[in-house]
């Protein structure tokens, strides 16, 4: 793989760190699936075993996509001449030509992969860093008190902006008004964002706990947002309804958003709190969503060059800087 310019590290995501791919559900053992991360094409592998790979979507004799080949158990059979790939990269047979020197060489790209709370996660290298950086998960995904459900979609909409999207916590105010949960709370507020040793807070200094009133930034090997929001009685046992949200640069047009919509739930309070989320609030959820789907496709390619920013978009400055940071100091040298 090349290395990308700064611009095209920008446009279609920073590397050196992890990504989630897809919820683990769409690839069931023994089967394949196709992928666009950060403008590659890959292929996720499962064996029959459960055991999960991910490769570059090429295969090393003519480069057809291997995604269009046959599983076999424990490799890929590209479908063009038959090259069989393992699931490391390692080529294990030409069955054309017995003995070729393509056998035996690891030709093929292959990502290191975690799979967290229902979602594969993979690690895109850099040349700097082509080792796995440290991984520390989101803590209301590896906390055995706190349930969690995961929502995964897709969007035509350049990554940058669902991210964005998540650092503009004012914007609940007024295009989630009619939500079940963010009717209440000043459509009025001042922000600050407050440093952290992971990351960053964006938050409101004169209300909390009323709306969307704050939003937490981590980077902790993946870049992943934390955010609460005040729920009813009426929304059964658990105190504040979180999200934790990732988003996986597809290309410089597209992505796909995960939440992870989660409460601090135990014994029958869990029971309760699942039943009243499947049967009920989801579907809320999922048109709290589509409110945010329906505006960011709406926005124009070039939204981030015409704008007249206020204070209420500190937080997104923040997030750019830190981005186009990333993608300098990670890029291949101009031309």
């Amino acid at each position: 793989m090349t290395t990308p310019t700064a611009d095209e590290q920008y446009a279609t995501g920073l590397r050196g760190q992890w990504h989630p791919v897809v919820p683990s559900s769409f690839v069931a053992p023994g089967a394949m699936r196709k992928v666009t991360v950060l403008g590659e094409q890959w292929l996720l592998f499962r064996r029959s075993d459960g055991a999960l790979s991910m490769l570059a979507d090429r295969c090393p004799h003519r480069g057809a996509p291997l995604s269009l080949g046959k599983h076999l158990g424990d490799r890929v059979a590209c479908w063009y001449h038959g090259v069989e790939v393992e699931t490391d990269g390692t080529v294990s047979s030409v069955p054309g030509l017995p003995g070729c020197n393509l056998e035996g060489k690891k030709l093929v790209v292959s990502l290191p992969v975690r799979e967290v709370a229902g979602a594969v996660l993979a690690y895109f290298g850099t040349e700097q860093q082509p080792e796995p950086v440290e991984l520390t998960l989101p803590e209301p995904l590896t906390d055995p008190d706190i349930d969690a459900f995961l929502c995964y979609a897709e969007w035509d909409v350049p990554w940058r902006y669902a991210v964005e999207n998540l650092l503009d916590p004012m914007h609940g105010a007024f295009l989630h008004h009619d939500s079940h949960t963010m009717f209440e709370g000043d459509t009025t507020a001042k922000f600050r964002i407050r440093e952290t040793d992971r990351g960053y807070f964006f938050e409101k200094t004169d209300q909390r706990g009323v709306n969307f009133d704050w939003v937490e930034l981590c980077r902790t090997g993946v870049d992943w947002v934390d955010l609460s929001i005040p729920y009813p009685p009426s929304a059964g046992p658990g105190g504040p309804f979180g999200i934790v949200g990732m988003v996986r640069p597809v290309d410089a047009e597209r992505c796909a958003v995960f939440f992870w919509r989660y409460r601090k739930v135990q014994g029958w309070q869990r029971d309760s709190w699942r039943f009243l989320y499947k049967t009920l609030i989801e579907e809320r959820h999922w048109a709290v969503l589509e409110q945010d789907r329906v505006m960011l496709e709406a926005m124009p390619a070039d939204a981030d060059q015409r704008e007249n920013l206020y204070q209420h978009d500190l937080g997104v400055v923040r997030l750019r800087r830190l981005y186009r940071a990333g993608a300098g100091a990670q890029a291949a040298p101009a031309g």
